[in-house]
């Protein structure tokens, strides 16, 4: 592995300390530990020191964390022996107990003995550099713990199992044989090598083989769009006039009372929003103020926003009231739909007591009721049918296919699969092998950043400070 020296503190092999759970009302607090000397390091602050020094890998103590005046806390410490660990190193997970005071009682006895806090990531990036994972198992951590949906998780354990890593290796293996074999062509003779040259001139051997990796290069590449929308999701906006309904459906999709619903018009002033997960997909949906004109100060600053709202929005659902009927300010807000590039669909609600006239084109609207849920699993796949056109998803996602889960992979197997593309055209063209050559290269490097395998310092200090603290 190339690897620059890393500034700051990333690269040092430091013992570190940090809570791997957020302290509060819990009945544990889980602090991580990890660096050369960890274990004697911790047991100057342990009940019973010895025990510890002398404790063997994957064991687990009993004791007290302690300092030189009180006892701080009863806890089990798990020790971990390097490089039977998650970072590589001899490492601790110290149990003590939930609330905010017994962990900081905990993390200030570590750090008087000696620990510095962990920087964002840096146990995963000590598991990297000591070749515990490599660089897009190291992402799919984060991915993991990010993870808004059951869909999210299961892509992200497929890149932690190795999916990605290993389908990039095989593509990567593919492209070091056709170029060793361009190789040999530049720099020996077809005397030595025993080659004809009639069948050998302008040819790159293996093309056919690179051509089928820059085939499967490209299936990875289309499949960001998918795994971003699965990671990150939609911000789908409900909107339509005052007392459409809006609150009342957003309840719905929730199954929680979130926004006040009451009969008089203009109830909601603000837009709220909260995330749901529909058919694996995670969707912020957001419920915003009546569209209409209004003198009042407060709703009229709530309409400005609703409005700022939808021309954010990655999908937009517009509610007919049914009792009302269609009216000259809904086909206007309509007509703006149609001219913005995210997609909307138009939902005739209260179909329960007001039912849609006939004269109006069915396909055009769904039919719902925020009161009583009818229409509403249908309005559901529409939901999932919209986000997935313009994601250019087809189908389901496949959890156990190889995918590409960062924009940072994203943009090194486009790099890898446009340089590939460049020397099939030129190899094509019969243009020479010492032109060839480096273009196929280029593309082995590119695959190579995407692993780790090439890696510099400042990428890795950047892409691991997005990491949260104890990961």
């Amino acid at each position: 592995m190339v690897l620059c020296m890393m500034t700051g503190s990333y690269g040092d092999d430091v013992p570190i300390a940090a809570f791997a759970t957020s302290p509060g009302w819990s009945a544990l607090t889980l602090i991580r530990c990890s660096g050369k000397g960890a274990v004697d390091l911790a047991s100057s602050v342990f009940s019973a020191p010895e025990k510890l020094t002398q404790a063997a890998g994957n064991t687990i103590l009993h004791g007290w964390i302690v300092t030189a005046n009180e006892r701080i806390d009863e806890v089990l410490v798990s020790v971990f022996r390097a490089p039977k660990s998650y970072t590589g190193e001899d490492s601790l997970d110290i149990s003590c107990h939930g609330g905010g005071a017994a962990g900081r009682g905990v993390m200030a006895a570590l750090r008087s003995a000696g620990f510095r806090d962990a920087l964002p990531g840096e146990f995963t990036f000590r598991a990297f550099m000591n070749g515990k994972l490599d660089l897009t198992r190291s992402e799919s951590v984060m991915e993991l713990v990010s993870a808004r949906t059951d869909r999210g998780r299961r892509h992200a354990v497929n890149r932690l199992s190795g999916a990605l890593e290993n389908e990039i290796n095989a593509i990567k293996k593919i492209l070091v044989e056709v170029l060793s074999g361009a190789e040999i062509f530049l720099d020996y003779s077809e005397d030595e090598i025993g080659a004809d040259p009639d069948e050998t001139a302008g040819l790159l051997p293996g093309q056919d083989r690179a051509q089928g990796a820059l085939a499967r290069l490209q299936i990875l590449a289309a499949s960001w769009q998918r795994e971003r929308l699965y990671q990150e999701g939609i911000l789908a906006v409900i909107a339509g006039r005052p007392n459409a309904g809006k609150s009342s459906l957003f309840n719905l999709l929730l199954r929680e009372e979130r926004s006040i619903v009451t009969e008089v018009p203009g109830t909601t002033r603000d837009w709220i929003e909260a995330w749901v997960s529909m058919e694996g997909i995670p969707v912020r949906l957001a419920d915003t103020a009546g569209l209409r004109e209004s003198v009042d100060p407060v709703e009229k600053i709530g309409v400005e926003r609703s409005r700022d709202l939808l021309d954010a929005a990655e999908l937009v659902i517009y509610l007919l009231d049914g009792e009302a009927g269609i009216t000259a300010e809904d086909l206007s807000v309509i007509a703006e739909l149609k001219q913005k590039p995210a997609p909307h669909l138009v939902l005739w609600n209260k179909a329960d007591i007001a039912p849609m006239p006939q004269q109006l084109a069915p396909a055009a609207f769904i039919r719902v009721s925020a009161k009583t849920g009818e229409g509403v699993a249908d309005l559901t796949k529409a939901i999932t049918a919209a986000v997935k056109a313009r994601a250019g998803v087809d189908g389901a996602a496949d959890s156990q296919t190889a995918a590409i889960g960062s924009e940072r992979q994203k943009n090194l197997v486009e790099a890898a699969a446009a340089a590939v593309e460049e020397a099939l055209l030129l190899a094509g063209r019969e243009e020479p092998l010492d032109i060839i050559a480096p273009l196929l290269r280029e593309a082995v490097n590119a695959l190579g950043e995407i692993t780790g395998e090439v890696s510099t310092a400042d990428i890795l200090e950047e892409m691991f400070s997005r990491f949260c603290v104890g990961k």
